[in-house]
């Protein structure tokens, strides 16, 4: 297989690729019993991209070979702490901090087509998102009876911080976060001071 290529996309590109893009979601997504239901169909996808889409900074990269074989896409964080509203516990400290300072983004998705090198190129994907907007730590949110979703984003190097409940949502997401520069490294926790603020992003 051909190394791929990382190329960082404009929204209107983005609009062009809205079926390739829902094409790889289908195939990154393979159905497992009991979960299938659970995970949003292609068009679901394409509503959560859309939405997505619209938000201030939105920014995603492709990976491509003979085909699309994998993408990343989000947004930034705001530094009010709203995105994390509804976090059960405690924040790690290190998480809050780099929220206050501006230094994370929202994953909105990761697909990779499965292939061997599935672990490096997802890695290559979401640092490449990270860095285009000097950001130093990644954020997401996962439906925690997704277990597909959750153990592939463990095995590409995302940790799980804790629960998090959106006020008036019926989902229970796990949070995890990709720390940019210091993987495999203990963060830090502890309270950290977070403003209040206007309503989060999504996951």
């Amino acid at each position: 297989m051909a190394p791929a290529r990382l190329r960082r996309l404009n929204r209107r590109l983005v609009e062009d690729l809205r079926e390739d893009l829902a094409g790889l979601y289908v195939e990154s997504r393979v159905p497992t019993p009991g979960d299938a239901c659970r995970r949003p169909g292609r068009q679901g996808f394409l509503n959560r991209l859309a939405a997505d889409l619209a938000r201030p900074g939105f920014a995603m990269v492709i990976a491509e070979s003979d085909g699309l074989m994998g993408c990343a896409f989000g947004f930034p964080v705001r530094g009010d702490g709203s995105w994390w509203l509804g976090f059960d516990g405690v924040l790690p400290r290190g998480v809050g901090q780099l929220t206050v300072s501006g230094r994370a983004f929202a994953f909105g998705d990761i697909l990779i087509r499965p292939h061997p090198q599935d672990r490096e190129l997802a890695r290559r994907v979401q640092e490449r998102l990270l860095t285009d907007h000097q950001a130093s730590l990644g954020a997401t949110l996962v439906d925690g009876d997704d277990r597909q979703t959750l153990s592939a984003l463990r095995s590409w190097g995302w940790r799980d911080v804790g629960e998090l409940r959106r006020p008036l949502g019926l989902t229970t997401f796990r949070a995890l976060v990709f720390p940019l520069a210091a993987r495999g490294t203990a963060t830090p926790v502890g309270p950290v001071a977070m403003r209040g603020g206007g309503g989060p992003g999504g996951p």
